[in-house]
């Protein structure tokens, strides 16, 4: 390991207010990062449940309907660690507020779309200005929050948002377009950034480190953000084309290539983009690995059991969106509970791997779905526990995913948090859908032609998905379970000099 175990000695009651002038106002600055959060959560989804009427609206083809979530993506997830890096240069007030108006800007163009290549834009920039946002605001809390049960508290009401507001945004896309239109699943971003804007500018202070400021790695920046880009790029494409194509294989080994460069330059640069300490740390790198798994197994969730319920169990858009509540309740009582009582007490060890443990019982259970299994049968049970096992586990990674790191790296740190989920959410949908659509194949193929058919092997393309990723949340508690250190990380809080 390149750097030691961080300590930590519990601060005095009058230190973090004489380190931090953010300390008076910090859960006024909680409220203001949580409504940032929220819309960033939301957005991921919020406009899936809105591409059939947008569509229908601009006329545009199912080709390029895919492209909607895709150009966000792109962007996001190849530019956050560079957004995260931006954040430690100039500020984390300064690029959390510029990332919230422009994400308010692009929201209202993409709303205001009278043509899909209009759209399109609007969805690259929101990604552009979310990889801005979205690490910053994570540094914030990071640098805000450094009393070790006030930390817990905030960093559980940060992943519960972040948990829940994935599958709050397919109800809210749901209400949205039944009742008002679907541009307003652009415009409500609106409403979001404002008041985070006008929160942000009031309670930040500007804040400097007391070392020196690090500098942009070019080469690094270049490599990263590429080799990002065609991963999610070419992961992208195996949604749609096969996987021996080279729009997928060429872009995933051109992926890899770049991301081995990236690390080569990152061990010679003397500024690197993304310093290998943040990352060789065993509870940093068992909290990343984490939120990468995790972001596998709950996208899939969002993505398959939306299908089910609304092409198997006739579920309305807003039906659909009630019908996750029972996994968002306990995901965000879980991950509250986790951060603020439970990992201070035990540690990242036994919390992260027995979530993912119970997230694993939880797909399991839900992979024995058929075209006769009901909601309340063979939906509503899972969903709970699957909710209480993410929650369990998410909320303390993204804690001590960001534990110990120096000041003038908690932006980069808080970058490769999203990163992991972003990625984690790519790999797992083309993967899964990949998996799916073999077990489809494979039912028709064996089964003698029926009126349900159809509706027998599309159930069980699902339960296939439900099945793996139950697997996966299993490795990946086992994996955990091994990288993470048994005890209470510990730290002493960073000094800032603020300016006003």
């Amino acid at each position: 390991m390149t750097e030691p175990t961080p300590t930590l000695d519990r601060p005095g009651a009058d230190e973090p207010a004489a380190a931090n002038a953010h300390h008076s106002r910090r859960w006024l600055i909680l409220v203001m990062i949580g409504l940032a959060q929220m819309m960033v959560a939301v957005d991921a989804t919020v406009v899936n449940i809105a591409l059939p009427s947008a569509q229908a609206d601009l006329g545009f083809s199912d080709d390029a309907r895919q492209w909607v979530v895709t150009a966000y993506a792109l962007a996001f997830g190849s530019l956050l660690l560079l957004g995260g890096r931006l954040a430690d240069l100039f500020g984390r007030k300064t690029t959390f507020l510029v990332g919230l108006a422009g994400f308010a800007v692009v929201s209202a163009i993409g709303g205001a779309a009278s043509s899909i290549e209009m759209l399109l834009v609007a969805r690259a920039a929101q990604g552009v200005f979310g990889a801005l946002l979205a690490p910053a605001a994570l540094s914030l809390l990071t640098t805000t929050f450094t009393d070790p049960k006030e930390r817990g508290r905030a960093f559980g009401v940060f992943g519960a948002i972040g948990g829940g507001g994935a599958a709050l945004g397919l109800l809210l896309g749901g209400v949205l377009t039944e009742y008002l239109d679907w541009r307003w699943c652009m415009f409500v971003n609106v409403v979001f950034a404002v008041v985070s804007f006008a929160g942000g500018a009031v309670l930040l202070r500007r804040q400097e480190p007391d070392g020196p400021r690090p500098k942009l790695d070019l080469p690094g920046t270049l490599t990263a953000s590429a080799g990002l880009f065609s991963l999610v790029f070419g992961f992208s494409n195996a949604e749609r084309d096969s996987w021996g194509s080279a729009s997928v294989w060429g872009f995933l080994l051109a992926g890899m290539l770049l991301l081995v460069v990236f690390v080569v330059l990152q061990q010679r640069v003397r500024h690197p983009l993304l310093p290998l300490r943040v990352l060789l740390d065993r509870d940093r790198g068992g909290s990343y690995l984490a939120m990468f798994l995790i972001a596998i197994g709950m996208f899939s969730i969002f993505l398959f059991l939306t299908f089910y319920l609304q092409q198997n169990l006739d579920f309305t858009p807003i039906q659909s969106g009630f019908g996750f509540l029972p996994m968002v309740v306990p995901l965000m009582v879980a991950a509250t509970s986790a951060s603020s009582r439970l990992l201070p007490r035990f540690g990242p060890k036994p919390l992260v791997p027995t979530g993912m443990v119970i997230a694993a019982a939880g797909m399991f259970w839900l992979s024995a779905i058929d075209p006769d299994t009901g909601y309340v049968g063979g939906v509503l049970g899972p969903l709970v526990l699957m909710g209480v096992g993410i929650g369990l586990s998410m909320a303390p990674a993204i804690s001590v995913a960001t534990l110990g790191v120096a000041e003038h790296d908690a932006g980069v740190a808080s970058a490769t948090v999203n990163t992991m989920q972003q990625i984690g959410a790519s790999i797992g949908t083309a993967l899964l859908s990949t998996l799916a659509s073999n077990a489809a194949a494979s039912f028709v193929a064996s089964h003698p032609a029926t009126p349900q058919l159809a509706a027998q092997a599309a159930v069980h393309s699902y339960a296939t998905a439900f099945t793996w990723a139950a697997a996966i949340f299993a490795a990946g508690a086992v994996l955990t379970g091994l990288l993470l250190r048994p005890g209470v990380p510990k730290h002493h809080p960073t000094t800032t000099t603020v300016h006003l």
